[in-house]
């Protein structure tokens, strides 16, 4: 059994969210939670959230034991890129790429 979490169309580059996410991966769910709540990163606040959303599937929906759930898979997608413009000098444009995420968290239970 397995629970997951998705989080759709972040504002953040997917590079950015992958650093924090090796951190975690294959940890117990209450260590990962100390350990985003100690990284200085944007995306650990973003990872916290959907953590805690996948922990809460496997408790509602799956009736897994809390304190086993560890962090069996998680990853990172790039979603739709919004491309904005920024006038530069003599007339010219370059573009700036906003890039989004689609993150997925997937909890199991330990035996």
């Amino acid at each position: 059994m397995e629970a997951k979490a998705h989080l759709k169309y972040a504002r953040i580059s997917p590079r950015k969210v992958k650093i924090v996410l090796d951190l975690i991966r294959g940890r117990d769910a209450d260590m990962a939670i100390g350990i985003l709540k100690n990284t200085p990163k944007r995306a650990s606040e973003l990872l916290i959230k959907l953590l805690n959303s996948a922990m809460a599937n496997a408790e509602n929906n799956f009736n897994m034991d809390k304190s086993k759930l560890y962090v069996s898979e998680c990853f990172v997608c790039p979603g739709p890129t919004l491309k904005r413009i920024r006038p530069r000098a003599q007339g010219r444009a370059f573009r700036i790429m906003k890039r989004t995420s689609h993150i997925t968290m997937v909890v199991k239970e330990r035996e």
